[in-house]
């Protein structure tokens, strides 16, 4: 089968990016990205490159290549379904915050409505793409609600593959150009050879793995409770360094030479963040209690646990090394995002360190070159106040600075809470002078460099010694 055109349902992190470089890639395609959120189309079709909606190095160049030769945005959810040969599916799954599951299981109910979505729209032979991370064998409630509607029209049928997402953040083009893998999972095996032929226009065939549905789901839960797993395990000894005077740092470096253990995901710092680990290993959690698996939930959960308490004891040190009080005092927080290079803020470390400083009544001076202040509202629940005096009441605040001179003014610590390029390069000795002093710098990503901090005068707490 000869896919011609394809429609990609979500224009989200996942659905914007991938399907404007398989455009760029295969320019025979006529690709459309469809989402029923207006304002986000109108961003993906902006001329200023600079308005899309997901920030993601390379992506503009990308985009501009191809879009409005062969891709296209659009809110015309039916019509584009209806003249599809492959239809991806790349909706939100969120935890679910309410009912049977709530707080581990996947939230599956716009997968549903856009299962049901494309049974009504498609004509003819419809290849049915899961792109969105999902819990193992949702692609038999898909087949389900395709399967009905092709009883009811035989001129209509269906083919459901699982074609996970495994996507960095900040460096989703390179993934997306030069992967590791890309995973193709089905029972149709022309439809997997036609979702083959498509990567096969810039990627080699030995990196295109072929497995069954169920197993395609899992990889993808699983490589992220792996990813994750790792993140908290540094994390981890980087608090025993902290308390018995190693350096995680070199900790990291004699293992990571280890052939078996590798030197990747070893940075230690204030915890992972994004859209999926901690949403794909509660999915796990889930799905392994459901099945009986009591220990095996256990296990991944206590990875999650652990992510969430080196937040909060950040936080906590923060306000112990300023004589156990932050209320009324102003500290500069450098960066929101979960990671560089990036303007997603879904579970970003930030927002509960933030929270915490917030309750103990600080005021908090946030800069990160990408993340706007409305996102920052809506993730710290607090509206931004404008706070010119140091208030004793106990009640903490925030305010976005557009410079980062204007977000030390005043503060008693700075603390950088993502690893942005230039945060690694300040000039320490002008910054000292604007705050108040003794200052501290809390460095939760290890970017500075500890010698030229405390030649400027200031108190420095780093990730993994701590010590000063």
């Amino acid at each position: 089968m000869k896919i011609k055109r394809i429609c990609c349902i979500g224009a989200g992190y996942v659905g914007g990016p991938t399907m404007a470089v398989i455009a760029d890639r295969c320019p025979t395609i006529q690709l459309t990205v469809v989402d029923v959120n207006q304002a986000r189309i109108d961003a993906w079709n902006a001329s200023d490159l600079t308005q899309l909606p997901v920030y993601e190095p390379g992506l503009d160049a990308v985009v501009a290549r191809a879009r409005g030769r062969n891709l296209h945005f659009s809110t015309a959810i039916d019509a584009s379904i209806a003249s599809a040969d492959m239809v991806f599916i790349s909706v939100n799954t969120p935890t679910k915050r309410k009912g049977l599951g709530a707080g581990q299981a996947s939230d599956l109910r716009w997968v549903e409505a856009c299962a049901r979505q494309v049974a009504a729209a498609a004509k003819g032979h419809t290849i049915v793409v899961e792109k969105s991370t999902l819990p193992v064998r949702t692609a038999a409630v898909i087949k389900t609600i395709l399967e009905a509607t092709q009883k009811e029209d035989p001129r209509r049928s269906f083919a459901v593959l699982s074609n996970p997402e495994f996507l960095a953040e900040g460096t989703a083009i390179d993934d997306l150009e030069s992967p590791d893998r890309v995973l193709i999972g089905g029972d149709d095996v022309s439809s997997i050879d036609a979702l083959a032929e498509i990567y096969s226009h810039w990627i080699a065939t030995e990196k295109i793995l072929r497995t069954s549905l169920w197993s395609s789901e899992l990889s993808k839960l699983t490589a992220n409770a792996f990813l994750a797993q790792r993140i908290s395990s540094i994390n981890s000894i980087a608090a025993f360094c902290e308390a018995s005077g190693a350096d995680v740092r070199e900790v990291a470096r004699a293992i990571g030479t280890d052939s078996r253990i590798g030197p990747k995901f070893l940075n230690a710092g204030p915890g992972f963040g994004g859209s999926c680990f901690q949403k794909d290993i509660l999915n796990l959690v889930y799905l392994c209690r459901h099945f009986g698996l009591l220990e095996v939930a256990n296990y991944w959960e206590s990875v999650v646990t652990l992510n969430i308490w080196q937040q909060h004891r950040i936080a906590c040190l923060v306000v112990e090394k300023l004589f156990g009080t932050v209320t009324g005092k102003r500290l500069a927080i450098l960066g929101f995002a979960f990671k560089a290079n990036t303007n997603d803020t879904r579970e970003a470390p930030a927002i509960r360190i933030a929270r915490d400083l917030l309750e103990e009544g600080a005021k908090l001076s946030i800069h990160d070159p990408k993340v706007a202040e409305a996102q920052i509202s809506r993730d710290l629940r607090l509206k931004p106040t404008a706070f010119a005096t140091e208030a004793l009441n106990g009640s903490g605040g925030w305010s976005q600075a557009a410079s980062i001179e204007e977000t030390v003014e005043g503060a008693d610590a700075i603390l950088i809470l993502t690893e942005w390029q230039n945060y690694r390069y300040l000039n320490w000795s002008s910054l000292a002078v604007l705050m108040r002093q003794p200052a501290w710098v809390f460095d939760t990503r290890a970017v500075v460099e500890p010698a030229d901090v405390r030649a400027a005068g200031l108190k420095l707490w780093r990730i993994g010694d701590g010590e000063d």
